[in-house]
């Protein structure tokens, strides 16, 4: 039984007594007095359902002709679009307009698209995949499948993720208790082979376990709580229970520490769910860093980007009404992440299950496909460029991998790469490179050069 399992059941707690010793809010051991000199965060917004990338990152050249051919009722008009300054790999583009707040940032340099990225076992082209000529991840077009594979997943006997992985290997100094974190459910990302994953809550971070305040030591619930965490058992299922409430527990009791020091962000936040939980972790970041610790990853799932039907429009569930609000609670998250003194040291990213078909498919929507353009954003990014290598953007075409000619673009560039950069910013040995990305020594680039600094 893992570690977050045990989170909620502070609710069914019984009354254990009152005790005396010193709560755990006062005497937690920290990994440092003072602040990180060189503190970095990760944070990926997973963007659920599988997002369609042919509507985030538009050619606005001759290939834009090739595009609105494809997906005539679906195609953002030339002229709406949220231009990006200058060209990249061989093409001038455009943003979704919805997006423009992300736009505004590429063209500051604090944002950079990695285009046509997504899982691969060998390089390929369309006419490989084909021919059955090159082995290709399993299950593709499995949207449970396909999240485990972006995040990492090695099969059933590693359920591990790449950031999980690549954190278990980083440099002893660089090493503390909460460094993989989930915001949600979702785990499989920061999920280590031989580590847990610690889960904060928006808002208050884990404060409240049923009726016990971990931010009121001295109070009966929580002490209940603390005496609980350090039961000793001879049983060893017992025993491992006890030993993972206690983690739970100690865990549960920093991000409350953390968060009654937090301060409320300068960002201009929205209220959908998404700037909460973003708001929630800009505020606490600083005092994260404040606290010691030196590398952290935080994942983050949020949205409904399957969108067989009803794709364009302005319904709350639209691709072009969720990029609206990704767009804002993104702005706002690197504003008040620069405004705190974290310019260089968080680096935000998005991903997804898949994207989705260049060819429209019947309702005013796109089916599901293999590779996608994610959002890179932070002062440390290399922005103001797309990265990689932009698709053709013809229904049959060198790139499309479906016998149909639907538009299911074969990746030219692996998660594996993208991954194996972010990790080797924050300080994964490349030595480690091969044992936390098995597939990576297929690929001639193991750093795609979008992290500056």
């Amino acid at each position: 039984m893992k570690r977050r399992t045990f989170l909620g059941l502070g609710a069914s707690v019984p009354a254990l007594g009152s005790i005396g010793a010193a709560s755990l809010l006062s005497s937690l051991s920290l990994p440092g007095s003072a602040a990180a000199s060189d503190y970095r965060a990760l944070v990926c917004v997973y963007l659920n359902g599988g997002n369609d990338g042919n509507n985030l990152l538009i050619p606005s050249d001759g290939a834009y002709n090739d595009y609105a051919a494809a997906r005539p009722d679906l195609a953002i008009p030339k002229d709406s679009l949220a231009t990006l300054n200058g060209s990249s790999i061989g093409h001038t583009f455009g943003l979704h307009p919805a997006l423009a707040p992300m736009a505004a940032l590429y063209n500051r340099g604090r944002v950079a698209v990695v285009s046509n990225v997504g899982p691969l076992i060998v390089p390929a082209t369309g006419q490989q995949v084909r021919d059955k000529a090159v082995p290709i991840p399993p299950f593709l077009l499995s949207h449970s499948d396909q999240t485990d594979m972006q995040q990492g997943w090695m099969g059933d006997s590693d359920a591990s993720g790449w950031a999980g992985r690549s954190l278990e290997m980083l440099p002893t100094n660089l090493k503390h208790a909460l460094s993989a974190v989930t915001m949600d459910n979702s785990r499989t990302l920061v999920l280590g082979r031989h580590s847990g994953v610690a889960f904060m809550q928006g808002g208050d971070g884990a404060r409240w376990w049923g009726r016990a305040d971990l931010a009121q030591p001295g109070s009966y619930w929580a002490q209940s709580i603390n005496r609980m965490s350090h039961w000793q058992f001879s049983n060893d299922y017992e025993a491992e229970f006890s030993r993972s409430f206690n983690g739970s527990v100690t865990e549960s009791t920093i991000f409350t520490k953390a968060f009654m020091q937090a301060q409320v962000p300068q960002g201009d936040f929205g209220n959908s769910y998404l700037d909460t939980m973003l708001r929630s972790l800009a505020s606490v970041l600083p005092v994260f860093k404040s606290m010691g610790y030196r590398r952290q990853v935080f994942q983050l799932n949020w949205g409904g980007f399957d969108t067989h039907s009803a794709q364009r429009g302005t319904g709350p569930n639209t691709q072009d009404s969720q990029f609206a609000v990704l767009a804002k609670a993104l702005a706002a998250f690197d504003q008040a992440n620069q405004a705190s003194g974290l310019n260089l040291d968080v680096t935000t990213f998005t991903m997804s299950d898949f994207g989705r078909t260049l060819r429209q498919a019947s309702g005013g929507g796109t089916d599901h496909a293999w590779s996608s353009h994610w959002l890179m954003m932070g002062g440390a990014v290399a922005g103001g460029q797309v990265v990689g290598r932009f698709p053709a953007l013809v229904l049959g075409g060198v790139d499309d991998a479906d016998r149909g000619s639907e538009g299911r673009f074969v990746p030219a560039v692996s998660t594996d790469q993208f991954a194996a950069t972010l990790m080797q910013w924050m300080g994964l040995p490349s030595a480690a490179l091969n044992e936390v990305f098995p597939n990576l020594h297929n690929f001639r680039q193991t750093n795609l050069g979008f992290m500056a600094s």
